[in-house]
């Protein structure tokens, strides 16, 4: 264990056991659409590499980058720096997210695609933090891994100031290091 960890949230080996269960369901929802797996970066690249594989499906890879995080907090609303570089007009579209934490983002972003007339849109997450989702917010995942706790979680792409992403495991951080 690092360190900076204060404690082991999710294991590698609970990971990747998960990621296997939501490919195979995946694989099944998504067989003969070739859909438009969209990863919401930099977070999501090590969780989306992996089930890219567990979907073990022909589809197209796309990805945005969407941030309104600053440090631990949300910076509130959510900026676009790079978007989706093919047309996703009558095309499946799977969102894939590390963590569906306030769900500021997160709706930011299914608004936007839904404008671009996709043939379904839906979401599967790696992480859902149902305690710090903002009042108001209406999208909800269609497959979630696991429902954790309001702690700040690093590793398996989670950063904490660009760090601690290539942990293999989902961990507390200490709080002494973000407070």
């Amino acid at each position: 264990m690092h360190h900076d960890i204060e404690k082991i949230l999710l294991t590698e080996e609970q990971i990747q056991a998960k990621v296997a269960e939501l490919g195979a369901i995946l694989k099944e929802e998504y067989k003969d659409k070739n859909p438009i797996v969209v990863g919401v970066l930099k977070g999501v690249v090590i969780f989306y590499a992996d089930m890219i594989r567990a979907m073990d499906i022909p589809c197209q890879m796309d990805f945005m980058c969407v941030s309104s995080y600053k440090g631990t907090q949300s910076g509130g609303k959510p900026v676009i720096s790079k978007d989706l570089s093919n047309d996703i007009r009558g095309r499946h579209v799977l969102i894939l997210e590390d963590i569906f934490d306030t769900g500021n983002s997160l709706e930011f972003i299914v608004d936007y695609l839904k404008i671009r007339q996709p043939a379904s849109l839906k979401i599967c997450t790696l992480l859902d933090k149902p305690e710090r989702r903002k009042p108001g917010v209406t999208v909800k995942a269609d497959w979630t891994g696991f429902v954790i706790p309001n702690e700040f979680v690093v590793g398996y792409g989670l950063d904490f100031n660009e760090g601690y992403r290539n942990l293999p495991y989902v961990g507390i951080l200490k709080p002494e290091l973000y407070a």
